[in-house]
């Protein structure tokens, strides 16, 4: 097997490291991308001053794309992909982490251009890593994950764009997906008004109520308003969508209302005018969890940890092991994943 030039491989391993580890690796034939669990030298760990044993990775959308061979996402190959983990430190260069620490990454690119998180053993910049917080385990953190990190940073952007419990209906797209459940719980457990759009309101109806949503809508709802400006309903809006949906959401969002947008389940391409933004003084927030900085993601955990509802940690998550990746991805692009799913890496 050909490996990139950004891999290393030392002369010598350290004791405590095995000579191979499991991992999903994902491998390049023409345009066919082939996902397989793979025993992989460790010598062929990627650069980087700390070395995780993995505990626990999650799904994400966009492990779904990067699993099932879709392009945009992954850079090179072989990839393992999983831009989540959470685990121990077993070696380490760098003076902010010792061997036995407790660490958690969430994006960097990590599962895009370095080698992620559905593998037994992680080799990856310190900077890129933050101590795992104290109420969380690591099955926690992974329930959480980029998912959660991405909500928590929507709700801080609409926090300081001054939104306030009582200011009117939140709405929340894409709802039942991971990013969207977590919204939910963490805006209603704030005191905010909220309503979640799904696709699925039959199925996913009750469960987004049991999240905190006081009242469930159809997506199709948003994404049939055309117009400009539709009349007013929203003081604000999480939006993981994107297209239509969100060209419906600033349409009908309130004067002086904001939109913190994160995703693009909908697409990339959105139909909508200036009309919300300078008629309405509508603001829209771009939101990254990826490159977000150390500051700012160290506030967005703590938050997590003071905010985020213990019952979605207990109710919201399914696991899954690394051979189940490939058909879960396929689930995940058809929308047929709800909540959050972590997967079991130790043990494998």
């Amino acid at each position: 097997m050909h490996y990139p030039e950004h891999m290393t491989q030392p002369s010598t391993l350290q004791a405590s490291l095995p000579q191979t580890f499991k991992a999903l690796l994902l491998t390049k034939d023409g345009d066919a991308v082939q996902a397989a669990v793979t025993d992989v030298p460790t010598e062929q760990l990627p650069e980087g001053d700390v070395t995780v044993q993995v505990e626990v990775s999650s799904l994400n959308y966009k492990d779904g794309l990067a699993v099932a061979g879709r392009p945009g996402v992954v850079r090179n190959y072989p990839m393992v992909p999983g831009i989540d983990f959470a685990g121990k430190v077993l070696e380490s260069g760098n003076p902010a982490f010792k061997p036995g620490d407790d660490v958690v990454l969430t994006g960097w690119g990590v599962g895009e251009r370095h080698w992620g998180g559905y593998s037994e053993l992680a080799r990856v910049k310190g900077e890129w890593l933050v101590g795992r917080p104290e109420r969380f385990s690591a099955h926690d953190t992974m329930a959480i994950g980029t998912a959660g990190l991405t909500a928590m940073l929507c709700v801080l952007a609409l926090e300081d764009g001054g939104l306030k419990p009582g200011d009117g209906e939140v709405l929340v797209t894409g709802a039942a997906g991971g990013v969207g459940s977590v919204a939910v719980s963490l805006l209603a457990a704030l005191g905010y008004d909220v309503t979640a759009s799904t696709g699925r309101v039959e199925e996913e109806g009750d469960y987004l109520r049991g999240l905190g949503a006081k009242s469930v809508i159809h997506r199709d709802e948003l994404s049939a308003l055309k117009k400009p400006l539709e009349k007013e309903r929203w003081a604000a809006a999480v939006d993981v969508v994107g297209g239509d949906t969100l060209a419906g959401v600033l349409a009908s969002t309130r004067y002086g209302g904001q939109v913190a947008a994160c995703g693009l389940a909908g697409g990339m391409k959105m139909a909508t005018s200036v009309a919300p933004f300078i008629l309405r003084g509508v603001t829209l927030h771009g939101v990254d969890s990826v490159m977000c900085p150390a500051g700012r993601r160290q506030q967005a955990w703590e938050r997590l940890g003071r905010d985020l509802p213990q019952k979605l940690l207990a109710e919201g998550v399914a696991t899954a092991k690394l051979e189940d990746l490939p058909q879960l991805a396929e689930d995940i692009l058809a929308g047929k994943v709800r909540g959050r799913v972590v997967v079991q890496v130790a043990g494998e």
